[in-house]
């Protein structure tokens, strides 16, 4: 149960599944299936230690069966991991009405709600009990499955098939809600199961498929995206291509194999159509995908690198922003005390100049001319004669005065002392 909620406090994911730092991942995957059946709700409805056990053994296997996740745990331990989302699968046969009810709802509203396969579908599957039908190479089959039940289907190829791939899909005209499940073959003679993809609508049909080509596939796990936009619809975009996730098991040997359309309806059964179909005529999209998924990977890589660069960026812009904020009400509050110094001039003393009784001190500014004109209108003349008179007189004294004081000096130069008015 990939992804499931953290329990509150959080053990050794090592410890919990009772193996070793340097056990292989089938020793994990069997380590989990034995557990999760032993805590599963379904099986202990009266015991809520068991109900946390399960999650801890979920959570557990949701990072010891994700090699990145892994790695970093083993790198850095939790620490590592907290900056990720996580995200809860439920269980719709553990569910009562009403939440069952709220779950349909939200689906509906494109919540991407993970399910988990019933405890008695995996119970039945690893003690060998359930009953498969064959599904020849080449051939489909047409079904209705009950919610939470499965159909079990054996597919058996050859060494020629093995080695040229198989690719196993399901549809529903009715845009059903499934699961397609890949089971592998357990040491006590029963089936655990090893991957499932849910269905997604695609066009006017829901479909999903498996693909087993010799080479590494992946899968896109649509709630990494759903809860990166939840947390930071900014950065999402980085996470996009977070959720290509390596499908655990890339190709399959001669022999038979086991898969099940799981129903995944919340309230009806899910109408399908099963396929499998030899690779061998998917040679152009074999290509393809590679090509691709090999693409998709290094953009992935780039993007990481992208986002680095982005943040550091973003964190500069965000500071040249402030400061380009800060400095614009400085300069604006620097302007306004210089209006307001300015006016001091203008405004203030220009008032105080007019009542006053013809200082013969003048302002800055408009005020200075308004006292030029009082001054020149409203002074009389020297001597108390009228302007145009005086400038009469003043033309007659010019003339006299050089007539009258213009001396020949003893060393025989001109004196023109007191002379100009």
């Amino acid at each position: 149960m990939e992804g499931s909620s953290a329990p509150a406090v959080r053990r050794d994911p090592y410890e919990v599944l009772s193996v070793r730092k340097d056990s292989s991942d089938q020793e994990i995957k069997s380590a989990y299936r034995k557990l999760a059946l032993k805590y599963h709700p379904d099986k202990n409805s009266n015991n809520p230690e068991a109900s946390e056990l399960f999650e801890e053994v979920a959570y557990s296997y949701g990072i010891l069966s994700d090699p990145e996740k892994r790695r970093q745990y083993d790198m850095a331990g939790f620490e590592a991991l907290d900056a990720e989302g996580t995200d809860m699968e439920i269980d719709l046969s553990n569910l009562g009405t009403v939440n069952t009810m709220f779950a349909a709802l939200f689906s509906k509203l494109g919540v991407p709600i993970k399910t988990t396969v019933s405890a008695n579908v995996l119970e039945e599957a690893l003690n060998g009990t359930v009953t498969i039908r064959p599904l020849p190479i080449g051939t489909s089959h047409s079904g209705k499955v009950e919610k939470q039940t499965a159909h079990f289907f054996g597919v058996t190829i050859n060494n020629e098939q093995a080695e040229t791939g198989l690719v196993v899909r399901v549809t529903s005209a009715a845009q059903s809600k499934f699961k397609l499940l890949y089971f592998e073959q357990d040491a006590n003679g029963g089936y655990g199961l090893a991957l499932q993809e849910d269905s997604e609508k695609t066009g006017k049909v829901t479909s999903a498929g498996m693909y087993f080509l010799h080479f590494q596939v992946y899968r896109i796990d649509s709630t990494v995206n759903a809860l990166a936009m939840a947390k930071d619809p900014e950065a999402a975009f980085f996470k996009k291509l977070e959720g290509l996730q390596p499908c655990e098991v890339s190709e399959l040997k001669a022999g038979s194999h086991i898969f099940a359309v799981y129903g995944d309806n919340f309230f009806k059964p899910a109408t399908y159509i099963i396929e499998a179909l030899c690779a061998k005529s998917y040679e152009d999209t074999t290509v393809k995908l590679k090509d691709i998924e090999a693409q998709i990977l290094r953009k992935r890589n780039e993007l990481r690198q992208f986002e680095i660069e982005y943040r550091k960026a973003l964190a500069h812009f965000q500071e040249v922003t402030n400061r380009y904020t800060q400095e614009k009400q400085s300069v604006d509050e620097m302007l306004k005390q210089r209006d307001s110094i300015h006016s001091a001039f203008t405004v203030a003393r220009s008032i105080a100049n007019l009542s006053g009784s013809g200082s013969g001190h003048f302002s800055n500014g408009s005020s200075s001319k308004v006292l030029g004109e009082d001054y020149k209108t409203d002074v009389p003349g020297e001597y108390g004669i009228s302007d145009s008179k005086e400038k009469s007189s003043k033309k007659r004294w010019f003339n006299l005065n050089l007539k009258d004081q213009i001396k020949r000096t003893k060393n025989g130069w001109l004196s023109m002392s007191q002379t100009w008015y």
